[in-house]
């Protein structure tokens, strides 16, 4: 029986459209095998993002046809779109799918396999485990594209304008997944805050979050990135306190400097984003507040990069990721004056550190708290990769995003329990599983 496995580079939404790709290739009959290097079949999902992000998708090419030569690759995504004709030649790389024709990529895969196509009744391959593939958490992609034109992002010309999936369709999957035993569902999308808008019909975010609350048997909803320009009054206080929505928001900030933001083609003042975390803190006071950052964009001055570690400093931000700018052919940024690496890496360094600062006193805030946590992975005694002398553990993940590990864990993967934090460290947090 042959198997498969997908690799994912990038975002949420490419984990979003892995997981639904690898739910139909199994009911294609084909066999999930988690490694790479022993699967007959290879699916990459790319990302062009960054110039790092494309480099590391053609290493791992690379890599498996090194490994495991006698594997069959198919790219698609981000990558494929930009490049179709450089990656069709690397090794081992049987099909090139750009973003236009991944819809189809299940049947494209179970036709390379021999396989006719998906059939539920057919169900997984005999022998495998029901779940082995199944992340703890799903993930359900509702919107992709964006009709922004921030001057460093390349997104918007490989995914096309912003496109919604229809309440009826997100609700009948979320039905699915409930179904299927997900306590917790994770909304992808590339520009989360646009749902609804591309659709004649209309709607919004905050009607398919009020939509989705009503599903019986729902546990929880997690959202991705959301865009501080579109993150109105109205939808900030829906989701701050609401026990159906994790109380985690990551807002795509990219700079505190009004004139970099201008620069970027972010129509947006960091009064702003002031003002919108200021109204998730108060409403939410638990709440773990990211955001995307950008450091070294050109033109970036000293002046600049203060005005940005000063606001992150002083805001209730509890963790960010920080980007530093890479240049994308084709976009407006990539052209203007560079800002040295050196000082792109310095500034970088910088906030990495702060975001860790603040992200280690918002966990200790915690200790000896009882918290509710999804248990997203359990390794027992058996395990190779164990320490020496650990018996076992589970890791669990807050519904503010804290991730915990505890020694012992009863209940299954994907259930919902309490856990009580027991010990903060500088990169994790440990505790215990409370009895319900």
């Amino acid at each position: 029986m042959p198997s498969f496995c997908i690799r994912n580079f990038g975002c949420r939404v490419n984990q979003a459209e892995s997981f639904a790709w690898t739910e139909a290739i199994r009911e294609g009959g084909l066999r999930y095998e988690a490694d790479p290097s022993r699967s007959d079949l290879v699916v990459v999902n790319s990302c062009t993002l960054t110039g790092r992000a494309e480099r590391d998708v053609r290493k791992f090419i690379r890599k498996i046809a090194r490994e495991n030569p006698a594997a069959g690759l198919v790219v698609t995504g981000c990558s494929a779109e930009r490049g179709e004709e450089e990656i069709g030649r690397m090794p081992r790389v049987l099909l090139v799918l750009p973003n236009s024709e991944k819809g189809g990529l299940p049947e494209r895969v179970l036709a390379l396999a021999g396989t006719p196509g998906p059939d539920a009744a057919r169900g997984p391959a005999a022998g495998e485990p029901a779940d082995d593939f199944l992340r703890s958490r799903a993930l359900l992609k509702v919107q992709d594209g964006c009709d922004d034109r921030c001057t460093f992002c390349v997104i918007p010309s490989v995914r096309g304008r912003s496109s919604s999936v229809g309440q009826k369709e997100v609700l009948a999957r979320v039905r699915d997944l409930v179904r299927q035993g997900f306590r917790e569902i994770v909304l992808a999308g590339i520009h989360l805050s646009s749902y609804g808008r591309d659709r004649e019909s209309g709607g919004t975010l905050l009607g398919l979050l009020r939509a989705i609350e009503e599903v019986e048997g729902l546990g929880r909803v997690r959202l991705s990135s959301l865009d501080p320009r579109r993150t109105d009054e109205t939808l900030a206080a829906h989701i701050s306190g609401n026990p159906k929505i994790c109380q985690h928001v990551h807002l795509s900030l990219q700079h505190a400097s009004e004139r970099v933001l201008e620069e970027m083609g972010r129509a947006v003042g960091p009064g702003v984003y002031r003002s919108v975390l200021s109204a998730l803190r108060q409403r939410s006071p638990e709440a773990s507040l990211g955001a995307d950052v950008i450091v070294g964009f050109p033109g970036e001055t000293e002046a600049d990069f203060a005005l940005l570690e000063n606001f992150l400093r002083q805001s209730p931000l509890t963790y960010f990721h920080v980007f530093s700018y890479s240049p994308r052919e084709g976009t407006p940024a990539a052209s203007r004056p560079q800002v040295a690496d050196a000082v792109t890496k310095k500034r970088s360094l910088a906030l990495r550190s702060l975001s860790a600062e603040k992200n280690s006193e918002f966990r200790a805030s915690f200790l000896g708290r009882e918290m509710e946590a999804v248990v997203v992975r359990k390794k027992d005694g058996r395990d190779p990769e164990r320490e020496a002398g650990n018996s076992g553990f589970a890791e669990l993940l807050t519904g503010n995003n804290i991730r915990v590990v505890v020694p012992s864990c009863p209940a299954p993967r994907r259930e919902i329990v309490r856990v009580r934090i027991t010990r903060v460290l500088q990169h994790s947090t440990e505790g215990e599983v409370v009895p319900s």
